[in-house]
């Protein structure tokens, strides 16, 4: 059964307008991401055509590519390898041909005559705990990467330099004298000469 334009756009409606598939389909796309399936020739020229359909355990989206760009059957195997299911499927597209002539609409109406050329369809069925195995490693990753930023503001603006002080410094990193820290960055007066003895 050759897939519908109309269908496709529908689909794509329907996301938008729910919070929920567009947070699944973001997770759904998180793991194609992590899982480095971008490095998979053509695999970034999917677009979605069918899902996300909810399961117990799983989510299946449906992607379709132009036949003459049919995305690397190792970006599946990597798929395969972390519990999902694909399926490849040639399959025809049907949408409105270009109108120039009263030739191109059906007869007997106003409607543009439909057209079709051959795509690659891929049934992805992800597992959902992958998914949220993905969703929390991203989170943990995220809440890393702010502590790093943290460290790092922190040797830029010198507010640690307190710690690898020791007692005989001073808090300008000047060395302190006679036992005094020296105030306001100034350097402490010399201690005067002892008296003469008697």
């Amino acid at each position: 059964m050759a897939a519908d334009l109309k269908d496709v756009i529908e689909n794509t409606k329907n996301i938008y307008m729910t919070d929920s598939a567009l947070s699944s389909l973001m997770d759904f796309e998180r793991v194609i991401d992590q899982l480095d399936l971008y490095i998979f020739e053509n695999w970034k020229r999917g677009e979605l055509v069918e899902g996300p359909i909810y399961d117990k355990y799983f989510v299946t989206c449906t992607f379709m590519w132009p036949h003459k760009k049919m995305p690397d059957p190792r970006g599946g195997q990597k798929l395969l390898d972390y519990g999902c299911h694909v399926r490849y499927k040639k399959d025809l597209l049907k949408f409105p041909m270009k109108v120039t002539s009263p030739n191109d609409f059906e007869p007997g109406s106003k409607m543009p005559k439909m057209q079709q050329v051959p795509v690659w369809l891929v049934e992805i069925v992800m597992p959902k705990k992958l998914m949220q195995e993905i969703h929390q490693g991203s989170i943990e990753l995220e809440s890393e990467k702010i502590d790093a930023e943290d460290i790092e503001q922190a040797y830029e603006t010198g507010t640690d330099d307190d710690v690898y002080k020791t007692d005989g410094q001073q808090q300008n990193g000047q060395p302190a004298q006679n036992g005094q820290p020296a105030q306001n960055g100034q350097q402490p007066a010399p201690a005067p000469a002892p008296a003469p003895a008697a």
